[in-house]
């Protein structure tokens, strides 16, 4: 495991640092605080997985330990809008690492803006095909996310006495459920945003899996997702309550797949990002972190 701001020893290897990085974080009006701001530091990392190296985003306040966050990002990966997320949650006070899903594939960004991107065109949805063919293989998810969350472990800016969280967007839904299950002793928070697949027919499906998980649980879940497959939030429920786990599961009215990230492409020509449901959402994530890692 590598962290490019300490060792650049190599051409493949690149430095960004950008030590004392002074954000707005603001807490959301859903949060009901006042803007806050906090210096960070920031390093593009490499991560050693049993499957080849991962490149990631390491972003942390600039001093002092604090508890970790793994955020998986949508089926763009990680790209500009994934790291202004992860500074905002660091800027709460939270160590943040946002990974390159599709390292087997190649190193992020896989695109810039994901607003630019046509999921109407053969093309482009071959190429996400690309994207994620690798981690959907057995084990492959569950593999990082114990890499992952053992190099945050043996980060000097994380409090290992503290619990764990980790969020994911979309496609990410899925990989908060095995990273939640698979390393279920430091995961102590999990929340999916309009989380795609949770619940499916098959042998593999991610809610079977929260039986093994021992973490609070926040599943934040579309309008539009729900009017496809509206059993799935019943399922959910059901099985977060025969495993007496808590957990918080909503369907936030009049959202569309991926109401929480900017840049998001437009759909029949209407935005789908909505300020106000993402703040809302953003705000009871915090509230999930404040109360659960500890």
């Amino acid at each position: 495991m590598e962290d490019n701001t300490q060792k650049n020893m190599s051409g493949d290897v690149s430095r960004r640092d950008f030590a004392a990085l002074s954000v707005a974080a603001g807490l959301t009006a859903a949060a009901g605080s006042a803007q806050a701001a906090m210096a960070l530091t920031e390093s593009d990392v490499t991560i050693k997985t049993p499957d080849g190296t991962c490149d990631a985003a390491f972003i942390r306040p600039a001093s002092g330990k604090h508890p970790a966050v793994l955020l998986w990002p949508d089926i763009f990966g990680l790209r500009p809008s994934m790291r202004d997320m992860a500074r905002r949650l660091a800027g709460e006070g939270y160590s943040v690492l946002v990974p390159n899903p599709f390292y087997r594939t190649q190193k992020a960004p896989v695109i810039e803006d994901a607003s630019t991107f046509d999921f109407s065109a053969p093309e482009s949805r071959a190429k996400t095909a690309t994207w994620t063919g690798p981690i959907n293989q057995p084990g492959a998810i569950e593999r990082d996310a114990i890499a992952h969350i053992g190099f945050l472990d043996s980060q000097k800016e994380v409090d290992t006495a503290r619990k764990i969280g980790t969020q994911g967007y979309c496609m990410g839904g899925p990989l908060v459920f095995k990273t939640a299950a698979a390393v279920n002793n430091r995961v102590g928070a999990g929340a999916t945003f309009h989380g795609g697949g949770l619940v499916t027919d098959k042998p593999d499906s991610p809610h079977l899996l929260i039986p093994k998980m021992k973490a609070h649980m926040l599943i934040a879940i579309a309008a539009s997702d729900d009017e496809k497959q509206p059993d799935a939030k019943t399922t959910l429920k059901a099985a977060f309550a025969s495993a007496k786990l808590p957990a918080e599961v909503e369907v936030y009215a009049g959202t569309l797949h991926g109401w929480c990230v900017k840049d998001m492409p437009k759909q029949n020509g209407k935005p789908i990002y909505n300020q106000a449901d993402a703040d809302r959402a953003w705000g009871r994530l915090l509230n999930l972190y404040r109360t659960s890692l500890a």
